[in-house]
């Protein structure tokens, strides 16, 4: 299998004492995750731990993604009641998983993912695009057409999430799920709400756009954040799509396989 290039970080942010983020990423495994986790000291980051390392375990034991990312809901409950981490503990998640040209993307909660290209319209300019859609109590409002699209960012309640794994009201959690394509010259970004509450898309785009290397375009995107506010903790994977040469070996190699 072809490696893909992706780099990520976190940051604590400006006011807060501890990391509940926790981040993953393999070429080897075709597999990056972001999970933000919540509870406090001591059991956000047991959450996010758990989600990391059940969806690890359950992707390599040949689980599908989105049963790997139930199935961490299943363990952040199981882990509370045992007395690992706190009661009420819980994380969101955004994972991609890849499958030779193609990849899957699952979510649950708040943290997202964006693909970045090259626009296919417009010569030198470029296209940002929000592939998630938030669980989230001002999305539910959006779309019931209680608010505007432009007062999803200033709504007091921006920050209440409608599931998360580990809720206690949920005896399973709904996995949100697309499909694409490797597309040459494109990016996948994942992140926590540290980045997207304080870095708005068209400065997300600008610096994504900049001639970089991947770490570079990390570091600048949380400093972006960090100007805004860095009241969270920020989490960065950006995943760089394989080139024609490698998706072209790729097929050979299933050529060679069948």
């Amino acid at each position: 299998m072809f490696r893909i290039r992706h780099t990520a970080l976190t940051d604590v942010g400006l006011q807060r004492n501890n990391n509940e983020d926790a981040y993953f990423g393999s070429a080897k495994d075709g597999l990056w995750i972001v999970a933000d986790g919540m509870g406090g000291h001591a059991s956000g980051e047991v959450a996010s731990a758990i989600v990391i390392d059940t969806i690890k375990r359950e992707v390599d034991a040949g689980s599908s993604l989105q049963t790997a990312i139930q199935k961490s809901h299943q363990d952040i409950l199981s882990s509370a009641n045992s007395g690992v981490g706190g009661a009420g503990m819980g994380s969101t998640v955004v994972a991609v998983q890849s499958h030779g040209r193609a990849y899957e993307l699952c979510w649950v909660g708040d943290s997202r993912g964006y693909f970045f290209a090259p626009s296919t319209d417009e010569p030198g300019e470029y296209e940002l695009r929000q592939l998630t859609t938030d669980h989230s109590y001002v999305q539910m409002l959006y779309q019931s057409g209680a608010i505007s699209e432009s007062e999803l960012d200033t709504h007091p309640e921006k920050n209440i999430i409608t599931q998360c794994l580990g809720s206690i009201e949920l005896a399973e959690v709904n996995v949100d799920r697309i499909d694409g394509d490797w597309q040459t010259g494109s990016l996948l970004l994942l992140c926590s709400d540290g980045l997207s509450d304080f870095v708005k898309p068209a400065e997300i785009k600008k610096i994504l756009a900049e001639n970089h290397q991947l770490e570079s375009k990390a570091k600048r995107l949380v400093t972006a954040a960090l100007d805004g506010g860095g009241k969270d903790n920020i989490t960065i994977v950006i995943i760089e799509a394989p080139g024609p040469l490698q998706l072209w070996f790729q097929d050979l190699r299933n050529g060679f396989n069948k």
